[in-house]
């Protein structure tokens, strides 16, 4: 059976977006073509790869089991498309890099705008998400985080700072009124204000000094989603609302300006910097080759 490797594309467009009109939007195609390229895959396969309704399109057990076995194929042969394309005088493609919130405010901006300057034929895609995915599955090239959070059998490369550190700040006049915390359990009587993962876990509040740890898991009025809703914590605590507990980079500006008043500085705990990760068992696309070794030397440099 010759199956057309422009209709599987097109199945995995409309699989991916959920919808025709979506799909045709990420793939720059038309709804009508997908529609058609999809009926046509069908009709070789012998049987029905979605469920359509007026709302939406989901695939059947079938159309799952094809997609599960089908994007990692794809994905492969795509990179050793970009193995070839990478022997042209630039490299060109899509680049898709899956990193937290935190890392593409934080991390990215420095990296970001010189590196296309220096590849305008790569177009570069980021997803920023806080939850944990597999990259492959996820039609990634690679993705950003933390060493504890790496997938097995990934090569990593250290981008950003390698040292950060979790920082406790508040207004200074939500500390003249309530007082300032000298050790990590005074903040047990203070109002803070707390993130949540999207798995729904709230990780504890973690200081360190002189060897010795400490955690918390203090109480506030308000709860907000770690990376996607930090920002509100931080306008909530410039407010004067309560203490905000975030990466000091992204606190820095407005300790800078005085909006915001360190709280127990000495204690705020350091933790290693994020990696680039991709999988060691694939054809590396040059557009993703191209990205590691201006990360490599971005980190030769400073």
């Amino acid at each position: 059976m010759e199956i057309d490797l422009n209709d599987l594309n097109a199945f995995l467009a409309v699989a991916n977006a959920k919808g025709f009109r979506d799909g045709a939007r990420a793939s720059g195609g038309s709804a009508s073509g997908l529609s058609e390229a999809v009926r046509r895959l069908e009709t070789q396969l012998g049987v029905r790869l979605f469920h359509r309704t007026t709302r939406s399109v989901v695939p059947t057990e079938a159309g799952q089991r094809l997609l599960e076995r089908l994007r990692p194929a794809l994905n492969e042969v795509h990179a050793a498309l970009d193995v070839v394309d990478g022997f042209r005088s630039r490299p060109a493609g899509t680049l898709r890099i899956n990193a937290p919130v935190s890392a593409a405010r934080l991390v990215l901006p420095a990296i970001v705008p010189p590196f296309l300057a220096a590849y305008p034929e790569i177009r570069l895609e980021v997803i920023a998400d806080d939850s944990f995915v597999d990259i492959v599955a996820a039609g990634c090239d690679a993705g950003i985080r933390y060493d504890e959070r790496l997938e097995k059998d990934m090569i990593a490369v250290p981008i950003g700072p390698r040292v950060q550190r979790f920082a406790t700040a508040a207004s200074p006049d939500y500390l003249d009124r309530f007082g300032r915390p000298q050790h990590p359990r005074d903040l047990l009587s203070h109002v803070c204000l707390r993130g949540r993962f999207s798995s729904g876990a709230m990780p504890p509040w973690a200081f360190e000094r002189e060897g010795k740890a400490v955690q918390i898991d203090p109480s506030g009025p308000l709860v907000v989603q770690v990376g996607a809703a930090a920002d509100l914590a931080i306008d909530a605590a410039i407010a004067g609302t309560g203490i905000v507990y975030l990466f000091e980079d992204w606190l820095r500006p407005h300790l800078d300006s005085g909006r915001l008043e360190p709280v127990l500085e000495p204690w705020w705990q350091r933790f290693s910097g994020p990696f680039l990760y991709y999988s060691g068992r694939r054809l590396l696309p040059a557009p993703l080759r191209a990205f590691v070794d201006f990360v490599k030397s971005s980190a030769d440099q400073r």
